[in-house]
């Protein structure tokens, strides 16, 4: 016999708690029984996708929807992760919160960061102390970047981070073909430039995110080399 859904006196989020562990209980959908953290992991990307196109859209009605969708992805795994005994979402909310409240000392303390550049030195700095000593701490200034990311957002997230470790000279060198044109009209010619290299791509049958992506590689251990390498020295003059 089918159960009612839950009351609808409850919070929403309580409600959607309980709506998704009746969906993968005993009597619940055969879907959702099924999947497991490994067959969602790029449903989570879509709906990031999807959100981007609301938002770009300006369709207020859409974004809201986009948000739920993404939301769902957040308490399936939630749920899914309480099955097995390693967390639940209350677990989840609270460790956001805790991070928010420790990440942010010039709201909730005594620090002071009175600009946007101010507040991300602090923000990496305090995540730098969070993850040293565990499984998880950070040796080297490039990483922290997702293996999955998109290769053009994995290119400029790699020269951001080589720039503030020092690793490379900026501003980079502007191609030729760019060199003389006014710094107005650079995203415009930057655009055709890449849509131009996209084409060629597809024209000799080779993939751009293939190639960017091994081209990504190259740098990343050409610069890991360059900082190892200044680590030694500076241990060198350390024991000197």
């Amino acid at each position: 016999m089918a159960q009612p859904p839950p009351d609808r006196r409850r919070s929403p989020i309580r409600r959607l708690l309980e709506i998704m562990a009746r969906l993968r209980g005993p009597d619940g959908c055969p879907w959702d029984r099924e999947q497991d953290h490994r067959s969602l992991r790029y449903h989570a990307v879509e709906e990031v996708y999807e959100l981007l196109d609301a938002i770009e859209a300006g369709d207020d009605h859409e974004l809201r929807e986009e948000l739920g969708d993404l939301l769902l992805q957040v308490v399936f795994h939630a749920q899914m992760a309480s099955e097995r005994g390693a967390f639940d979402f209350n677990d989840v909310v609270r460790g956001l919160v805790e991070k928010l409240i420790h990440r942010h000392p010039h709201v909730f303390g005594d620090a002071e960061a009175r600009t946007a550049a101010a507040v991300w030195e602090q923000w990496d700095r305090l995540k730098h102390r969070e993850k040293a000593g565990t499984a998880r701490e950070r040796h080297s200034a490039l990483d922290g970047i997702p293996r999955h990311l998109p290769a053009l957002l994995r290119a400029q997230k790699l020269w951001k981070k080589a720039c503030r470790a020092h690793l490379v000279e900026t501003p980079p060198p502007i191609p030729a073909e760019l060199a003389q044109t006014a710094k107005n009209d650079l995203p415009q010619a930057v655009a055709r430039q890449l849509f131009a290299l996209a084409c060629l791509c597809q024209e000799n049958g080779w993939s751009a995110e293939a190639l960017l992506r091994e081209e990504c590689g190259r740098r990343e251990r050409e610069w890991r080399r360059l900082e190892a390498a200044r680590q030694a020295g500076n241990a060198d003059k350390k024991d000197a």
